[in-house]
């Protein structure tokens, strides 16, 4: 118990005190064991490969040393995390922080107007966010956004989920060039990074490697050629990790021929400079006549219409077709689900995407199945429709 006192908890300032403060000789610096989110099936446990090295070598952890080197992270950082510590990111990169001797602020739960206010109140240096937090503060009237001074605020990164272009464009501009973007799962096959500057200048791109080297292979395992869409893997040294009791998973998460180029189950393509692109996951990819299409494209442009709230499409059976594009959107109140809304909805789905995109049925729900982390819970929705 921090702060106070409890029958049955032990204070946790009265055990600080009582702690010794050497460090345990040759202890291992070991390594979490977390679970994924379980937005395409159910969570699962990520046995990570434990480092060979020791807490007191003196190197720091990894994380600890990308956020000093790649994010100008010290002492003095006062970090925002607005996600639950059981969330892999909120955790890794607190401890991390933690390492290097800064400061973590933690939301109880993330709302737009509150993460501004706590930004100017703590004068927080960086910050880490899922897309829908960024689309939900842009959302926010223009005399709320500048009623807090953000100025002390140096870096803001986001990942977690695919980002609409036109959001982060807005947030640049807003923010300036200091939202930055990566890409990497708890199973920590790999991670891209880019900046703001080199996302105007390859918009829509989540980075270039950092960690791995990405591969991008059809179905059977064969590498594409520059540009092409395909299952996005990262090349280690070795194997890394496994998904823990659950060797099906394990193996379907390594490529047909190489066991350690691996991947998360994600779709995308890399262009002539090298960085990497993602069209959606392959668990939510529809195939209509024949054709792919990514339901990530068709959310990122519904999600900046002004009367939406929050948008999931996905496919589901056509005899005809296979498959058909359905989506599901939460409305701004006040905006009547009625036919004259999806018949606005559809028409501003024509202005930005090419005409087999549109989403054939368009229904309406209060609010959409988030988890706390910010992910969208896609799965849930379209199990209900398909009567699992």
């Amino acid at each position: 118990m921090m702060d106070g006192t409890v029958d049955g908890f032990e204070s946790y300032e009265d055990a600080i005190a009582a702690a010794s403060d050497e460090v345990f000789a040759e202890q291992p610096r070991g390594d979490f064991m977390l679970y994924s989110s379980g937005t395409t099936g159910r969570p699962k446990g990520i046995k990570r490969e434990l480092p060979d090295r020791t807490i007191d070598d003196g190197q720091g952890g990894t994380i600890s040393l990308l956020l000093q080197f790649m994010l100008g992270m010290n002492s003095e950082s006062i970090y925002l995390c607005p996600a639950p510590l059981y969330h892999s990111a909120a955790i890794i990169w607190s401890c991390g922080v933690h390492e290097l001797g800064g400061t973590v602020v933690v939301l109880e739960k993330f709302d737009a107007e509150e993460f501004l206010r706590v930004v100017e109140r703590d004068s927080v240096t960086h910050a880490q966010v899922v897309p829908t937090m960024m689309v939900r503060m842009l959302a926010l009237p223009d005399d709320v956004k500048a009623r807090y001074d953000l100025s002390s605020l140096k870096l803001m990164v986001h990942a977690a989920a695919p980002c609409p272009p036109e959001a982060k464009r807005q947030m640049i501009e807003w923010l300036g060039p200091i939202v930055s973007e990566y890409y990497a799962g708890t199973e920590g096959n790999g991670m891209t990074f880019l900046t703001s500057e080199e996302w105007l200048a390859h918009p829509g791109s989540v980075g270039k490697p950092i960690n791995g080297i990405p591969h991008i292979c059809d179905e059977e395992g064969a590498e594409l050629e520059t540009g092409g869409i395909g299952l996005v893997y990262f090349e280690q040294p070795q194997a890394n990790f496994e998904y823990h009791g659950d060797p099906e998973k394990t193996k379907d998460s390594r490529h047909p021929q190489r066991d350690n180029w691996m991947t998360l189950g994600d779709i995308g393509y890399l262009d002539e400079d090298g960085f990497l692109y993602l069209t959606d996951r392959r668990a939510f990819t529809i195939i209509s006549g024949g054709v792919n299409i990514y339901p990530a494209e068709i959310e990122s442009a519904l999600i900046m219409h002004p009367d939406v709230v929050d948008v999931a499409v996905f496919g589901l059976p056509d005899p005809e077709f296979g498959e058909y594009v359905h989506a599901v959107v939460q409305l701004e109140p006040g905006i009547a689900a009625d036919d004259a809304t999806i018949e606005r909805l559809r028409t501003y789905a024509r202005e930005q995407l090419a005409g087999f995109k549109v989403p054939r049925v368009i229904d309406f729900r209060d609010e959409l199945p988030r988890l706390p982390t910010g992910k969208l819970y896609k799965q849930q929705i379209r199990d209900e429709y398909l009567g699992r």
